[in-house]
């Protein structure tokens, strides 16, 4: 499926508000709430659009610290990890990485004793270093058309 103007223009819509409805997508997009309706369906049987969800503030629900820990693993303790990383509740996003490190996680924690307690966890896989978030200078910025270069 060839992703046309659009279709491009309906997924920002979509990114900017999930739950935004076809009739009022089709009136921005100059298209039927019913075509609307079936180009949404085509991306997301198409692996385009992969789901969707709600963005939860992490410190109206008690979690007072937000951290960026690098995880460089310790020979052997990679795949070991990879398998253990699911269960951990603290980790919002995780990445397998390329250069000195092999794991990038973004983590949300209670305050500074969970943050010792979690990264005790994680020292048996490998050398950490942890990076505490102050702020969020651009948080869940929408995928748009790339640029020619």
């Amino acid at each position: 499926m060839k992703i046309d103007e659009l279709n491009w223009q309906i997924l920002g819509l979509l990114q900017q508000n999930a739950r935004e409805s076809f009739a009022h997508i089709g009136r921005k997009v100059g298209l039927t709430p019913p075509a609307v309706a079936e180009r949404v369906k085509k991306m997301e049987d198409l692996g385009i659009i992969e789901g969707y969800g709600a963005n939860i503030s992490y410190g109206k629900v008690g979690y007072q610290l937000k951290a960026i820990i690098m995880l460089r693993a310790f020979m052997g303790k990679l795949k070991p990890f990879l398998d253990k990383v699911k269960n951990f509740q603290e980790v919002v996003n995780c990445y397998r990485i390329t250069g000195n490190e092999n794991i990038i996680m973004e983590v949300v924690l209670r305050d500074q004793a969970h943050l010792e307690k979690f990264i005790d966890e994680l020292i048996v896989y490998g050398e950490c270093r942890t990076h505490i978030v102050l702020s969020n200078v651009v948080a869940q910025s929408a995928i748009k058309k790339s640029r020619p270069i």
